[in-house]
């Protein structure tokens, strides 16, 4: 291992922003030799195809202006628009070919298409169509035979596009440049993986570092999907940099966070002195290019480095970026603008508190959650007649549902990841616990918090602990409320994704595993179609199916 330590002046608490004390990591011996690495990197386009031309702009100005460096793309391309619905990727992926990548490391939403027989077929085309590595080193694809063909070596020099390593080494300026990639330890419960399957962050990593430097390289770069300050109990770009000695640039995604310049973290968890970390992220939806530029001195150590975010909104739209786009966007308009037969007077729901309305899908009952079971129960019914209610995550919602004539783009927007009716058998018990998961963080917002259709209604206290805060959970038979019964066996409805245990519901998902859950079709946004073409008239407000005693308490 490199002798890194003790160097560095510490300041502000062990994190700098670049750029506002450079002069206190300049080493002291004006003889080291000064290396220049120069790194453009995305994050989180989510879909959004239609940012490509103006992207491609601001890549060549940048370009112009720093010179040649490696672009990299930390993840999450997958999921969030009608591009995506429509494409599954196949439009990203031309683009970033256009761009010249380097690396790309998968995030959460790349596995959003899992299924439980076909695996990942859009994602494997996706790495097979492009032209540069996938780096996924805490990430095992082997048990996916879809990804047979795409497994190269663990550690590799000079990639070919296409395939997926551990790490990678690229040549730049005459230096070798090591690039691993990490992604979010939590996939298997915001998303679909299936038989791919993620191990612990910091472990990989220090063995990646340990690896890198046994080849000679000390100029790490780790290519993340773990999120600059999210939960810490799964990791995070600071934890890893506090952690792990030897990754000297952390280029990262999933928390959409916008570091304008980039921060430097020079104490680790003890409060020690370390050799600096650079992080950098760059928003969201392609609205910024990251720009970093970092001078190593002769031993590998981080001894300057300055960066912006420029907006591409400032770039006009590349000429042939623009003509590759016209297909695309041609094609999603015309989905985007079928109209489905129904018009709303009001405009159902917000998906998250903070946008001017206290309810929230992800933490209290909501019109449109209402709604969206309701549509998943009738279809429900229409195979399984004894199927008792039917249950919608919040965090599947992701737009609200606009006042006016309904479209298929607005549908699709509001649900866009194409999620199935399933049907899974539980036991009263299993039914309950499974609320309990739902509640853990009530009142505050949880994407597995369960929306139910109608004819069901759940009271919980939010002020009791966790595992202890359902108080009735009833459904209505023959005009009256029965208490669920806990050795009693029930069919329930949901999208395949909450099915398998997506959002931290294992109960279900154990339940699926072993052989009680069934995908029976239709997808959710035509779900939620046909049971608004079923209705003579739409609420717009909740009806009181999910109860919070300490809502009630407070005369709220």
């Amino acid at each position: 291992m490199r002798n890194r330590q003790g160097r560095l002046v510490v300041g502000l608490a062990g994190l700098l922003v670049a750029g506002l004390l450079v002069a206190g990591l300049v080493s002291a011996d004006p003889a080291d030799e000064r290396y220049t690495l120069t790194l453009f990197h995305t994050n989180d386009l989510h879909g959004r195809t239609d940012a490509y031309p103006q992207l491609v702009t601001t890549l060549d100005k940048a370009r112009d202006r720093y010179g040649d460096g490696l672009l990299l793309d930390a993840g999450d391309i997958f999921s969030g628009t009608l591009y995506f619905t429509e494409f599954h990727g196949q439009d990203a992926v031309e683009f970033m070919n256009l761009m010249g990548y380097d690396a790309f490391v998968p995030g959460n939403h790349e596995f959003d298409l899992g299924d439980p027989e076909e695996g990942h077929l859009a994602l494997a085309a996706f790495f097979e169509a492009a032209e540069f590595p996938i780096v996924a080193a805490n990430m095992d694809f082997s048990a996916s035979p879809e990804f047979e063909a795409l497994l190269g070596e663990s550690l590799v020099e000079a990639p070919e596009g296409g395939t997926i390593h551990d790490g990678i080494v690229v040549e730049h300026q005459g230096e070798r440049i090591g690039i691993f990639g990490l992604t979010t330890q939590d996939t298997p419960n915001i998303s679909s993986p299936g038989d791919v399957s993620f191990s612990d962050y910091r472990e990989v990593a220090e063995a990646m570092v340990e690896r890198f430097e046994a080849e000679g390289i000390d100029k790490i770069i780790a290519l993340t999907h773990l999120g600059y300050d999210s939960d810490p109990s799964v990791g995070n770009d600071l934890l890893l940099a506090q952690q792990v000695e030897g990754i000297d640039i952390i280029i990262g995604g999933h928390s959409h966070t916008r570091l304008d310049p980039p921060t430097l973290v020079t104490e680790n968890q003890r409060g020690e002195t370390m050799a600096p970390t650079v992080i950098g992220q760059a928003g969201e939806y392609g609205e910024y290019l990251g720009v970093m530029e970092v001078i190593f001195d002769g031993d590998g150590m981080v001894v300057d480095v300055s960066g912006e975010l420029l907006a591409v909104e400032n770039s006009d739209p590349d000429p042939q970026a623009a003509e590759l786009l016209a297909p695309y966007t041609a094609a999603i308009e015309s989905l985007r603008d079928e109209t489905v037969g129904v018009t709303l007077t009001e405009t159902l729901a917000n998906p998250r508190h903070g946008d001017g309305d206290e309810r929230s899908v992800r933490a209290n009952e909501t019109a449109l959650g209402n709604l969206i079971a309701d549509g998943q129960l009738a279809a429900a019914r229409r195979v399984e007649a004894d199927t008792l209610m039917a249950l919608q995550n919040g965090g599947g919602i992701r737009e609200p549902l606009p006042a006016g004539d309904v479209t298929v783009g607005d549908l699709i927007t509001v649900q866009p990841f194409g999620n199935r009716l399933t049907l899974v058998e539980l036991s009263g018990a299993e039914l309950i616990e499974t609320f309990e998961i739902a509640l853990a963080d009530a009142p505050g917002e949880n994407g597995g918090f369960l929306h139910v259709s109608d004819g069901t209604r759940l009271t919980y206290d939010s002020r009791e602990a966790p595992g202890e805060r359902v108080v009735t959970l009833e459904v209505e038979v023959d005009g009256s409320l029965d208490a669920i019964a806990p050795d009693q066996r029930y069919i329930v409805a949901t999208n395949n994704f909450t099915a398998a245990g997506g959002d931290s519901h294992h109960v279900l998902g154990a339940a699926y595993d072993d052989g009680r859950g069934t995908i029976v079709g239709t997808t959710d946004w035509e779900m939620l179609r046909d049971h608004l073409l079923e209705l003579d008239e739409v609420s717009h407000v909740p009806q009181g199916r999910i109860v919070d005693l300490a809502t009630e308490d407070d005369g709220e």
